[in-house]
């Protein structure tokens, strides 16, 4: 959205005012979508981090949010601003996405048009580390990926703790993959 619509500021505007402050606070703005046609009107900031975003930290960013943009924001428009993460089904599709999934499983579409599930390892210098069954035994193995060969990634939903020697592989202890 290009032009003010009904009051509201742009996002290229909201994308100015907050960035700093964001990236201050160690998170990425990755999309901002204002709908107008809500009712009331509605800023959405999405933002994502290293750490990932907790609720304190959305209430935290939220705030700082409402701050700056009440500072510039002369219009009687009410609106609702809502700060919150990607969804779980956010495709990944740049490096930092996957170095942010780190110990997640994952569902990777191939260029080829295979697919492979695995739980995410390091991923450095275009190469994504992916924790795989292999072998007659199904055992662990550490497979690497390159970003350019992978056509889709989505992170999976899981509903039990991961194998602990899957996260080690992953470079995991546990504790932080269970964000």
């Amino acid at each position: 959205m290009t032009e003010r619509s009904a009051g509201l500021p742009t996002q290229k505007l909201v994308i100015e005012l907050l960035d700093g402050e964001f990236a201050r606070a160690g998170y990425d703005i990755e999309d901002v979508v204002i709908d107008a046609s809500a009712r009331p009107p509605r800023i959405t900031v999405v933002a994502d981090g290293d750490k990932g975003l907790d609720l304190d930290t959305i209430a935290q960013l939220s705030r700082s949010a409402s701050e700056l943009l009440d500072r510039v924001d002369d219009s009687a428009t009410p609106y609702v601003l809502e700060v919150t993460s990607p969804g779980v089904d956010r495709p990944l599709t740049t490096e930092k996405h996957y170095r942010r999934a780190r110990g997640r499983k994952v569902e990777l579409t191939l260029s080829d048009g295979s697919q492979v599930t695995g739980r995410l390892g390091e991923t450095r210098d275009g190469i994504a580390r992916l924790v795989v069954r292999e072998g007659r035994h199904a055992d662990f193995a550490v497979r690497e990926v390159a970003l350019e060969s992978i056509a889709n990634a989505v992170v999976q939903v899981e509903f039990s703790p991961p194998n602990q020697r899957e996260l080690e592989l992953a470079g995991q202890s546990g504790r932080e993959a269970s964000r």
